[in-house]
C-alpha cells in the first residue's frame, strides 16, 4: 500500500504569506530585485545583548533538554514582564513556553476545542487561525467585519454569530492583517458579552508593543473580574524583539489547562529550543530601549505608507493602530487589464504585481477578504519609497 495523505491534511490550505515570500525568494535567485512587503517579519537585527546571551548560554553548556513546557526563569520572566507592562499578576505555573506563538495557538485549540465546536473568528484575519481551527476538528465561524468600522467586531455582529455550538472568540490586539487597534471600550463591550455567553477567548497579543499614534494598548485579561479564567493568552518575543527565526512563543492560562498543555507539548515536541529561551530571558529582562527604538522606526515608516496610499487614486487603507501592516482596498482597480492581463481578483493583481513591478504582497483572499491587498511595512524606507512608486505605476 503506498503513502496517502490523510483526509485531514488534504485539507489544509498552505500558508499564502509564506507562498507569496517564496515566489518572492524565486525571482531574487533568478537575478531580479523584489521589494518584499509580503513577510510579518521586523528587518531589524536580533539586539546584540539577546545574542550575546545566547552564546554565553551554549559556551555555559546550556544545550540539554529543558523541561518540556519552558524553563522556570523564562516562564518567571515573562509573567514579571506582564505584571510590570499590566499590574496583573501570572504565576509561572500558568505559562506554556513553545516553538513559537504559531505553536502557542496549536496548543490553545487543540487543548480546548472538541469536534463540532464552533470559533468565532473575525474576518480580516490571520491566514493560519482558520485552518489551525479546523486542525482541531474545530469550525471557524468568519464573522466579516467592514472597513467603516475600522475592521473591527462589533458587539452586535458578534452576538449575531453565537450558536449553541459556539465556544470560543478568537481575537487578534493588535491585528495581523489590518493594523487595526481596539480601545479599551470596544474590547470592554466585547468582554461583556463573552461573560454572559460563557465563552473561552483567545487573545493574541503578538503585536501588543507595536501601537501608534498616542494609541494604548490593553491586555483583554485586565478589562474585568473572572476573564483571566476563561482567556488564553498568546504571545512571544518575535515581532517586540525582532527574534522571528528563534522561534519562541507562550500562551497564559489558568493553570489546569496550562498544566495539561505542558503534557501535550511533552508528547509531541518536548522543550523549545533551549538557547533561544535564554536568549528570550535576555530579551525580557534587559534594556527595553532596543523595543522602543524600533517602534519609533515602524511608526515613521507607518506614517509615510499612510501618505503613500492617500496620495494614490482609487485605493484606501484604514487607519493603522498598531502591528506593521497596510490592508489596502484595492476592489476599484480589478476587472482590468495590467500589461495585457486580465486581473479579476486580490490573488491575480498581487501576482501579476509581483511578476510585472516585483513588488511582493499578499492577496486580500488569504485572509478571507477579497478586494484587498496586505503590504508589510516591516521594510527600509527607501523599500517602502521603491515599492509604492511602483504600485502606482502598475495602477496608472
Amino acid at each position: 500500500m503506498s503513502v496517502e495523505v490523510s483526509k485531514i491534511v488534504q485539507g489544509v490550505e498552505p500558508s499564502a504569506t509564506l507562498a507569496m515570500s517564496a515566489k518572492a525568494k524565486e525571482l531574487k535567485a533568478q537575478g531580479e530585485t523584489v521589494y518584499n512587503l509580503s513577510v510579518g517579519e521586523p528587518d531589524f537585527n536580533t539586539p546584540d545583548h539577546i545574542c550575546d546571551a545566547a552564546v554565553a548560554a551554549m559556551k555555559a553548556g546550556h544545550t540539554r533538554y529543558t523541561v518540556a513546557s519552558g524553563l522556570p526563569e523564562l516562564k518567571q520572566a515573562i509573567c514579571d514582564d506582564y505584571r510590570k507592562r499590566t499590574g496583573f499578576e501570572y504565576k509561572p505555573t500558568q505559562c506554556v513556553v513553545s516553538n513559537g506563538a504559531k505553536h502557542s495557538l496549536h496548543n490553545a485549540f487543540f487543548g480546548s476545542l472538541n469536534p463540532g465546536d464552533e470559533v468565532i473568528l473575525p474576518a480580516p484575519y490571520w491566514v493560519s487561525y482558520a485552518e489551525l481551527i479546523k486542525l482541531s476538528g474545530a469550525k471557524p465561524v468568519i464573522v466579516q467585519t467592514t472597513e467603516a468600522d475600522g475592521f473591527k467586531l462589533t458587539p452586535d455582529a458578534f452576538l449575531a454569530a453565537i450558536t449553541p455550538k459556539t465556544r470560543m472568540l478568537l481575537l487578534c490586539n493588535p491585528s495581523n492583517p489590518t493594523g487595526a487597534c481596539y480601545s479599551r471600550d470596544e474590547l470592554a463591550a466585547l468582554a461583556k458579552i463573552v461573560v454572559e455567553k460563557d465563552l473561552v477567548v483567545v487573545a493574541d497579543e503578538i503585536y501588543d508593543h507595536l501601537v501608534y499614534g498616542g494609541n494604548g494598548f490593553t491586555s483583554f485579561p485586565t478589562l474585568m473580574d473572572g476573564l483571566q479564567d476563561r482567556t488564553i493568552l498568546i504571545n512571544g518575543v518575535s515581532k517586540t524583539y525582532a527574534m522571528t527565526g528563534w522561534r519562541i512563543g507562550w500562551l497564559l492560562a489558568p493553570e489546569p489547562f496550562a498544566k495539561k498543555i505542558g503534557g501535550l507539548q511533552s508528547q509531541e515536541t518536548s522543550n523549545p529550543c533551549s538557547i533561544s529561551q535564554y536568549a528570550a530571558i535576555a530579551a525580557l529582562q534587559g534594556d527595553q530601549g532596543c523595543v522602543e527604538a524600533m517602534k519609533v522606526e515602524f511608526e515613521k515608516r507607518r506614517n509615510y505608507v499612510t501618505q503613500r496610499i492617500a496620495d494614490i487614486p482609487g485605493i484606501s487603507a484604514p487607519p493603522m493602530g498598531g502591528a506593521f501592516y497596510a490592508f489596502i482596498n484595492i476592489s476599484a482597480h480589478l476587472g482590468r487589464k495590467y500589461g495585457g492581463v486580465q486581473v479579476e481578483t486580490s490573488k491575480d493583481w498581487c501576482l501579476e504585481l509581483l511578476q510585472q513591478k516585483k513588488v511582493a504582497t499578499v492577496m486580500g483572499s488569504a485572509f478571507g477578504c477579497e478586494g484587498y491587498a496586505r503590504a508589510s511595512f516591516a521594510a527600509s524606507m527607501e523599500t517602502l519609497e521603491i515599492a509604492y512608486d511602483r504600485i502606482a505605476e502598475f495602477l496608472a
